[in-house]
């Protein structure tokens, strides 16, 4: 198990430094779009290990893949360099939900956190000092946005995923991630002022009717004599 664990801090580097290189070559809202594909890449990849999810959850998950659509997606859809590294990302997201979830019972979550956090930074260390030349005075300028993505964004956001995931089947921990985007769509339109089309409410709408059906329980067939009732 101490070999495999470093797969955590491997498949979030994978993810974020694709998304962060195919961003280059194509649109936000694209990029935005393809990487919530893991919506669609968990439980298809949960297949394969055995994980098999429920009439419900893969309704969810088709809901939810339209809504991010709507949500993304504005002025068409073609294929660029740029989306095929983005969905490279997706998949290494998707595989970030499943190792969490092999390990979030085994061991400790914050623990488990930091390891990936410490794996994640030596990797991506290495690029940075062979492509750039950082210094001290420009961290120092922009310590707000570097405070608040390795704290708030990474530190916090991705111990509580792994915390939550303990308990949390992946599939449903995907949808619910999902609503990462509709919370920026929203804060967006309240704090912003921003204004929030037909066609990104419609969206909105779709992904949380997506999580809440996902959550729904299923019923199950109680065998009653020689009949098969629905609880």
């Amino acid at each position: 198990m101490v070999f495999k664990k470093p797969l955590l801090g491997i498949c979030l580097t994978i993810g974020s430094m694709a998304q962060q290189i195919g961003l280059q070559y194509t649109t936000a809202g694209k990029g935005g779009f393809i990487t919530a594909l893991y919506i669609l890449i968990v439980p298809l990849l949960g297949l394969a290990f055995g994980r098999k999810a429920g009439k419900k959850v893969w309704c969810g998950v088709i809901l939810a893949v339209i809504g991010m659509y709507f949500l993304c997606v504005k002025d068409g859809f073609s294929i660029s360099k740029g989306d095929w590294i983005i969905l490279a990302g997706s998949f290494a997201f998707a595989g970030h939900i499943l190792v969490i979830d092999y390990f979030s019972p085994k061991v400790d979550g914050v623990c488990l956190s930091c390891l990936q956090f410490f794996i994640c930074g030596m990797i991506c260390a290495i690029p940075m000092l062979v492509s750039e030349q950082p210094t001290v005075n420009a961290v120092l300028v922009s310590w707000r946005p570097i405070v608040y993505a390795g704290v708030l964004s990474s530190g916090v956001g991705y111990t509580l995923q792994v915390i939550a995931q303990k308990n949390t089947d992946p599939t449903v921990a995907s949808l619910l991630m999902s609503l990462e985007s509709v919370f920026a769509v929203l804060a967006g339109w309240v704090i912003l002022g921003e204004r929030l089309s037909v066609r990104e409410f419609v969206g909105c709408v779709l992904v949380f009717s997506a999580v809440i059906l996902a959550q729904l329980p299923e019923r199950k067939a109680v065998s009653s004599g020689n009949r098969t009732v629905s609880e």
